[in-house]
């Protein structure tokens, strides 16, 4: 076709589409969504799952379909998740959940999460002159606990056998998969990282590399491994050989988490605790967990117009920036394990706390520094998925090693690295999160639920260690107060702040530093600087979301992901 006809034809179409499209807007150039959204919702009647590697989501889907519960399908794909995204999760990471239960009509918590050795002691750190836990190697290691947790999700709402739930995980294993894009390039930076720790090149380096994207990796270690979980129960890694491989590696690399601490592991059924944020009802677990910040922030927030102010407006970003900086003074001062410190939940989750709290913002100009609050005391990187079923059951799960693969400690032929979550322990006499032996760290990962008239609405999950409470605020902020589907809420530009102080007992020395996702404009960036607002910018920061909400008019499930990670949602 000669350039003339080929000019002739693009203006014929073109006078074609304006005659058709007379009546719409000239600018038109979409069907669907907002400038910022991937793609639209996924929308299906029987079951739904959302994971953060899309191998592990066909996994979950392929168990619904067999009858298996949410749950099932949840440990079906956290188990493949620990193979194909270790940079992430594994057995040797802790776990928690929420649970929508529809027979019972109401929302259960586990808490997973396991303990520090108990012959290690704060003396022990001070006499080797430490001011803070190590990130690596043996010392922060406490008990890992993930596979507890499954078994004791399966043994209350599961179906099918476990050895069925465990099968596709450990196929792939043997067989090998296919390495994702995101994966790959987090796998070769972490396991560079901890390529002086022995067994890990062994395990994640075969051959002298890591492996790129599209190249397959068989982890036949851990498929074994999960053979002897899948026959003989939990059991098997807390208190049979598994348990004695773990604790021998550890002693011999100076650690101190023995077979004594592995056997006296168990998971806790918890209360989920919970705010009312403009009609819906949105449930976190509460400490040795971070989710009450997120419950606190919403609560600050509650206070202002955030619709009529605008997304990505300066006072928007403002307001979410300041309640973020006073929640998370609290969160450094209060989160603890609640076994061994008085966490004054429900004084910190009234409304009349947020609105004292809410005083301390000045509208025009950013806080140099908050100091934690004063409640009146009445008588607490990573994978996250959600599934749900045809009953109406949905699961919220989240999963982690800690510090992307853990702490570099990979015991002998098991295939798996240990986590390193007892890092997050303070050293400091007095402090709620102080180190003890038998304690729980204070932990970063954090599941949510919402609710609306006491039916479920929306289960959802924002990976990113300490981001994940402004995570949760910004996704329901996003779907609440600005009128986004759930694909736009996870697709929108995010806010981070970095800078306050920690549970660890870091103190905040300033304001921090907002860094804000590419998508905002250079205008509003320039209005928070005039205010006092450090703003910077950072890649990879930002976390992975996954979604499910529940449309029960409909009888229908809508599910997303999004693209700050490998992940994919699908239903059937």
């Amino acid at each position: 076709m000669s350039m003339k006809r080929m000019w002739a034809l693009a203006l014929s179409v073109g006078l074609m589409a304006a005659s058709v499209g007379a009546t719409r807007p000239a600018a038109s150039d979409r069907i669907t969504g907002r400038a910022f959204a991937t793609r639209s919702e996924v929308i299906a009647r029987n079951g739904m799952a959302c994971t953060s590697q899309p191998l592990a989501t066909q996994v979950a889907v392929d168990i619904l379909k067999r009858g298996g519960t949410a749950v099932d399908a949840a440990i079906a794909a956290n188990a493949l998740l620990g193979l194909v995204e270790p940079t992430g999760c594994g057995i040797g990471g802790d776990l928690f959940a929420l649970v929508w239960d529809p027979k019972s009509q109401r929302l259960h918590g586990l808490n997973a999460s396991g303990r520090s050795p108990r012959r290690l002691t704060l003396d022990e750190f001070r006499r080797r002159d430490l001011k803070r836990i190590p990130s690596f190697g043996p010392l922060p290691v406490t008990v890992p606990g993930c596979v507890d947790g499954w078994f004791a999700l399966h043994a209350r709402f599961g179906s099918l056998p476990m050895p069925e739930l465990l099968a596709p995980a450990i196929a792939y294993a043997r067989e090998g998969f296919p390495v994702s894009e995101l994966i790959a390039y987090y796998w070769e930076r972490n396991a560079a990282a901890l390529a002086q720790f022995p067994n890990v090149r062994e395990v994640y380096a075969p051959g002298g590399r890591t492996p790129r994207k599209g190249e397959l990796f068989r982890n036949p270690r851990l498929a074994t491994t999960l053979e002897k979980i899948a026959a003989g129960g939990r059991d098997a890694f807390y208190k049979g050989e598994i348990a004695g491989v773990i604790a021998d590696f550890i002693a011999r690399q100076g650690g101190f988490l023995d077979r004594d601490d592995l056997a006296a592991h168990a998971s806790e059924w918890v209360e989920p605790i919970s705010t009312n944020y403009r009609g819906y009802d949105v449930w976190e677990l509460p400490p040795n967990g971070q989710g009450l910040a997120a419950l606190q922030m919403l609560n600050i927030l509650e206070g202002y117009d955030l619709a009529a102010l605008g997304f990505g407006s300066r006072e928007h970003i403002h307001y979410f920036v300041e309640a973020k900086k006073l929640a998370f003074e609290d969160r450094a001062k209060f989160y603890a394990d609640p076994a061994f410190a008085k966490v004054p939940v429900t004084e910190l989750l009234s409304k009349a706390y947020a609105a004292e709290r809410r005083k301390l913002i000045h509208p025009q100009r950013a806080g140099a520094r908050y100091e934690a609050g004063a409640p009146a005391l009445g008588a607490g990187d990573t994978i996250y998925l959600t599934t749900a079923d045809r009953n109406g059951m949905m699961v919220s799960l989240i999963q982690s090693n800690y510090r992307g693969m853990g702490s570099g400690m990979v015991p002998d032929g098991l295939g798996f690295m240990l986590h390193d979550r007892g890092e997050m322990f303070a050293l400091e006499d007095g402090h709620a999160n102080a180190y003890a032996p038998g304690k729980r760290p204070f932990h970063t990962i954090i599941p949510a639920f919402v609710t609306k008239d006491g039916q479920p609405f929306l289960s959802f999950g924002v990976m990113g260690g300490g981001f994940q409470p402004l995570g949760h605020a910004q996704i329901l902020i996003n779907i609440i107060d600005f009128g986004m589907n759930i694909q736009e809420a996870g697709d929108a530009p995010r806010i981070d702040h970095q800078g306050s102080s920690e549970p660890t007992g870091e103190r905040a020395t300033g304001s921090g530093t907002v860094t804000l996702e590419t998508g905002f404009a250079y205008e509003v960036v320039r209005e928070l600087v005039r205010a006092g607002h450090r703003v910077g910018f950072g890649v990879g920061d930002y976390g992975g979301y996954q979604a499910i909400r529940r449309d029960a008019a409909q009888g229908v499930y809508y599910g997303a992901s999004e693209s700050r990670k490998d992940g994919q949602a699908a239903g059937y």
